[in-house]
C-alpha cells in the first residue's frame, strides 16, 4: 500500500500515457523506497528490468544485464562486450516487443557506472539515438547514490544535457505519513509513540516497516539496534557507503556538525574538520543537501557566503548520541533509561528537530502558509554586557512579524512561571538588540502536550501550537 506518494504516482502515470517517449530519473537516500514506488505503479507493465549490483565490476555487470536479457525473452546467444553491445541488445529485444508503451526500469543505476566501463556514453547513446526518437519507450532511471544522480544526470553538461522529461526527488515521510503507514501495518502506536519513533527513524519508510507490533516502541528500538544481530546496528555504515564512492569526508562533517546543535558556518567546518579550503568542501556540502542529511540556512541579517549548515537527519544524530563508540553491551539500554536525564535531554532536542522538519505544518497552524518564511535557530555568545541567549526556533515572515518559537517536550502540559517569562523577554529584548530587527515579535510555545493556563501562558503568548499540529498533512 502507498502512503503518500500521490503527487509522484500521478507524475509516473501521465509519463505512461504520454504520447511520447519520456526519460524520469528518481532518487533520493537509501531505504526512502524508490524501487517500491516504481514497482507498486506498474506492477506487470515492465518491458525490461535491470539493477545494478554493488561493488561489481564491468563484466559482471554485464554478464547480469544479459541474463537479465534473457529472462525477459531475448533470444540471442551472443553476450555483450561491452555498454554499447548491452544497449543495443535492448534495443533489439524492444524492437520486437507487441505495440504499446514499453517500461524500462534501471534500478541502481549509479553501480552500473564503474570506472573506465564507458558506461555512461552508451547509456546517453542509447536514449538520445534511439530510445527518444520512438514514442512507446518510457526510462525510469533510480539510485541511491544522490550525489552520482545529480552529478552525472539532472546537472549533466555531456549528452544528457536537458534530456531529462521529469525527476522525483523521493523525501521522507512526515509524521502524518508516518501515521498512515503505522496503521497500515497495524502498529498499535499512540502519537506520542510515533512522535518518539520518528525522532529514531525519521520519515525512512523501511526502518518503520521493521517495527513489530508485538513489541512495544522501546522493545523495538532495543531490538533494532542493541541487541544481538540487531538489524540496524551496522546501518549507518552501510548508508553512507550507499550514498557516497568515498565517504570519508562526508562522515568527517557529519561528524562535526553533530556536535553543534544550530550548526557551522564554512568557516566553523574547515576549523573543526579535517577537510581542505578547497572547492570539494562546497560539493560534499552540496551533496549532503541533496540526501536531505543537512540543510542550509541564512541567519537574519547574513549574507549567502556566511550560510549555515545544520545537521538534521533523525537516524544520524541518533546513532552520534547513543551508537558511536558505545561500548554498553546491554541487549535492553532502550527500555531501562526510559524516564532517565539522558533520555529526556535527548528527547528534547530531538522534538526541536522533528518541529523544524515540520514547518510547513507550523505554519498551517499559525494560519501564515502563504506567507513566504525563512526558519532557523539562533544563538548569541555571553559577553561582559549580557548573558547570550539561544532561540529554538524562528519563522522569519515577510509580513513584517518573526515568530520566536520555544519549543518544549513534557509528557504532560508546560507550565509557564514567572522565572521563565523574564527570560522570554530577556530573549527578544536581547534578539531585537543583536538583530536591531523592527519587525514585530510573536512569541509562540510549541509543546508537545500543550500549556498550563495561567496569567502568563494567557497573556503572553500569542500562538501556541501542540504535537497534534504536527500531524496535519500541510
Amino acid at each position: 500500500m502507498l502512503i503518500g506518494r500521490d503527487k509522484e504516482i500521478q507524475e509516473l502515470q501521465q509519463a505512461y500515457d504520454s504520447d511520447e517517449s519520456k526519460f524520469v530519473a528518481i532518487f533520493g537516500r537509501r531505504r526512502i523506497g524508490k524501487t517500491y514506488l516504481v514497482r507498486e505503479v506498474f506492477q506487470d507493465r515492465f518491458a525490461f528490468t535491470y539493477s545494478g549490483m554493488a561493488n561489481a565490476s564491468t563484466k559482471e555487470q554485464l554478464q547480469r544485464f544479459y541474463l537479465s536479457l534473457k529472462d525477459h525473452g531475448y533470444k540471442s546467444t551472443v553476450k555483450p562486450n561491452n555498454w554499447i553491445e548491452a544497449f543495443y541488445m535492448l534495443e533489439q529485444y524492444l524492437k520486437e516487443l507487441p505495440k504499446g508503451k514499453k517500461v524500462v526500469f534501471l534500478d541502481e543505476l549509479p553501480w552500473m557506472d564503474a570506472p573506465k566501463s564507458s558506461f555512461m556514453p552508451a547509456f546517453e547513446n542509447f536514449w538520445n539515438a534511439w530510445a527518444s526518437a520512438r514514442k512507446d519507450i518510457l526510462l525510469i532511471i533510480c539510485g541511491s547514490a544522490t550525489s552520482w544522480m545529480v552529478k552525472k544526470i539532472l546537472k549533466n553538461r555531456g549528452g544528457l544535457h536537458n534530456r531529462l522529461n521529469n525527476q522525483i526527488h523521493l523525501q521522507p515521510f512526515n509524521l502524518h505519513e508516518c501515521e498512515l503507514y503505522a496503521k497500515s501495518i497495524h502498529l498499535p502506536l499512540e502519537r506520542q509513540e510515533i512522535m518518539e519513533a520518528y525522532m529514531v527513524f525519521g520519515g525512512i519508510p523501511f526502518y518503520w516497516s521493521l517495527l513489530n507490533k508485538s513489541f512495544s516502541l522501546p522493545q523495538n528500538i532495543d531490538a533494532l539496534f542493541f541487541g544481538i544481530d540487531s538489524k540496524l546496528k551496522n546501518e549507518f555504515k552501510e548508508l553512507y557507503l550507499s550514498l557516497f564512492r568515498q565517504p570519508d569526508a562526508y562522515l568527517e562533517i557529519i561528524t562535526v556538525l553533530a556536535k553543534k546543535k544550530i550548526g557551522m558556518t564554512r568557516d566553523e567546518i574547515i576549523e573543526n574538520a579535517n577537510i581542505a579550503t578547497s572547492g570539494l568542501l562546497t560539493k560534499y556540502l552540496e551533496d549532503l543537501e541533496n540526501c536531505g542529511f543537512i540543510r542550509r540556512y541564512q541567519a537574519i541579517g547574513s549574507k549567502t557566503k556566511n550560510s549555515i549548515y545544520q545537521l538534521i537527519d533523525n537516524f544520524t544524530l541518533f546513532y552520534f548520541k547513543f551508537m558511536e563508540g558505545r561500548k554498553n553491551t546491554d541487549a535492553n539500554y532502550w527500555s531501562k533509561i526510559q524516564m532517565t536525564s539522558v533520555f529526556n535531554s535527548w528527547s528534547g532536542l530531538a522534538f526541536e528537530r522533528v518541529c523544524l522538519l515540520h514547518s510547513e505544518q507550523i505554519k498551517k497552524a499559525l494560519g501564515i502558509s502563504g506567507v513566504i518564511t525563512n526558519e532557523y535557530s539562533w544563538r548569541t555568545a555571553a559577553t561582559d554586557e549580557h548573558s547570550g541567549a539561544q532561540i529554538d526556533m524562528l519563522i522569519d515572515r515577510s509580513d513584517k512579524v518573526i515568530n520566536l518559537c520555544e519549543i518544549k517536550y513534557s509528557d504532560n502540559p508546560y507550565t509557564i512561571d514567572k522565572k521563565y517569562m523574564e527570560n522570554l523577554r530577556n530573549k527578544v529584548a536581547l534578539f531585537r538588540q543583536i538583530t536591531k530587527t523592527r519587525k514585530g515579535i510573536a512569541l509562540t510555545m510549541i509543546t508537545s502536550s500543550g500549556l498550563v493556563k495561567n496569567s502568563y501562558s494567557m497573556n503572553n503568548i500569542h500562538s501556541q501550537i501542540t504535537a497534534d499540529d504536527l500531524f496535519m498533512d500541510a
